[in-house]
């Protein structure tokens, strides 16, 4: 098996439900472990990872009924920064050097986002995790990733996901649902086929990044889909 990585910089997406497991809600750090394992494996093979991680595990902005949506949002931003944290504790623990960076200033706790500083730590070989989404409501983190994808000039969005792939209709609910090794953003976009909401996927579409879609059943995927391994579902921009 060839050694060496297909991509050189990758902004990997990671939702927050991933990150509690089983128990659905806060950390598991058995489950964080894994996942970190599995980066340090990019990371020693001298991919560069930018991550960006969700707060669903803490809190989900659409399900907090009559508040305002801005201020929903804002609530949701601290918990991507709560999981920044976990996850750069766990990844320094087992010997990688990283920096969190936030959209949001909090500057006791993590660097504010900066795109040139980004890119040096990257170039330096550290794992930097980006919080607070995009810093502005309204904005998914699934926009985030792919707005810090494009400014780090990362190859390909990882998606970590709970689902294998991307589907042409729900697998959870239609046992006969059909997975595609491959799609165009055109054909998710026109079919509004679940892969990422619509900004996410332009945005991705403009700047011509491919996504990566695959399942974090088993950690090790992530190493998978650096190494270029056909796993998931490869969502490319082709006219």
């Amino acid at each position: 098996m060839d050694t060496k990585p297909k991509y050189a910089r990758v902004l990997l997406k990671l939702s927050g439900e991933a990150l509690a497991g089983e128990k659905r809600f806060g950390l598991d750090y058995s489950v964080i472990g894994s996942i970190c394992s599995s980066v340090k494996k990019c990371a020693d093979a001298g991919v560069e990872i930018g991550i960006v991680v969700g707060g669903g595990n803490f809190w989900r902005g659409r399900s907090s009924g009559a508040m305002d949506r801005t201020r929903a949002d804002h609530i949701g931003m601290l918990a991507t920064t709560m999981n920044a944290l976990a996850l750069a504790d766990i990844l320094e623990s087992i010997g990688l050097d990283v920096r969190v960076q936030t959209a949001i200033s909090m500057r006791e706790v993590a660097e504010p986002y900066i795109r040139n500083r980004a890119v040096r730590h990257l170039q330096k070989g550290r794992v930097v995790i980006f919080g607070c989404g995009t810093g502005n409501p309204f904005f998914s983190t699934d926009t985030a990733s792919s707005l810090r994808a494009a400014e780090i000039d990362a190859d390909i969005v990882l998606k970590a996901t709970m689902v294998d792939g991307v589907y042409d209709k729900d697998p959870k609910k239609y046992p006969d649902a059909v997975r595609f090794d491959e799609i165009t953003f055109n054909d998710i976009l026109v079919n509004n086929i679940a892969v990422m909401d619509s900004t996410a996927a332009s945005m991705c579409k403009d700047n011509h990044i491919p996504i990566m879609v695959f399942s974090l059943e088993d950690p090790d995927n992530i190493y998978r889909a650096c190494m270029g391994e056909k796993i998931g579902t490869l969502v490319i921009d082709k006219d």
